[in-house]
């Protein structure tokens, strides 16, 4: 178990920490609008990784009990998903953009349930939860209960992230304000990153 869930960690934690539109968003908030708008932001979005892990969670569980093959093709598909998003990545622009512009002062509950809908109606999480999940239960029997163990520990290290960049929100911008290059090396991160679980899940 500790085998699988320390790996689990040490990636979801890199991949947290990528400059995706969640990440940013948190900090555009914070920038603009306070400390306490970046944090509302950061629960909000947190709280739809559970329905993802649920779908992800009674979906899975109920294939593996069906066939071993059918989950083999899940991991596979897994493992060719993980590629694709590190050819993704390799193909964009290294740039992190933090344009303060049209970013509205909103009420605490607003800016939570914004949060929410923005993680929920992302099919892209889902995916991303399905292709990466699986590759990290340590046991065949009670399969449901791993996968929102692993949903747990994603939203504890999501939250503990975001809320420090919501915290330090300030000295963040102005230090990729000066440091154009990080964007590089955050790209270069995501890339062996993705390939590297991608390699974990198939092996």
């Amino acid at each position: 178990m500790i085998a699988q869930l320390i790996p689990f960690l040490a990636a979801s934690i890199l991949l947290t920490l990528s400059p995706g539109p969640d990440i940013v968003y948190v900090l555009l908030q914070s920038i603009t609008n306070g400390k306490k708008s970046g944090i509302v932001t950061a629960l909000g979005l947190v709280s739809g990784i559970l329905v993802h892990t649920s779908l992800v969670a009674f979906g899975v569980s109920a294939i593996i009990k069906e066939s071993e093959n059918l989950f083999f093709l899940i991991k596979l598909f897994g493992t060719l998903y993980l590629f694709y998003l590190a050819y993704k990545v390799y193909k964009s622009d290294a740039n992190i953009s933090l344009t303060q512009e049209n970013v509205p002062v909103k009420s605490s509950l607003r800016l939570f349930k914004q949060g929410f809908i923005m993680n929920v109606l992302n099919p892209k999480v889902t995916i991303f939860f399905l292709a990466f999940f699986p590759g990290f239960l340590w046991s065949d029997n009670n399969t449901v209960f791993q996968f929102y163990m692993l949903g747990f520990l994603f939203m504890l290290q999501a939250l503990f992230i975001f809320g420090t960049i919501a915290l330090l929100a300030g000295k963040i911008s102005n230090y990729l304000k000066g440091h154009s290059h990080f964007g590089l090396i955050l790209k270069w991160v995501q890339i062996f990153v993705f390939i590297g679980i991608a390699i974990f899940i198939l092996i």
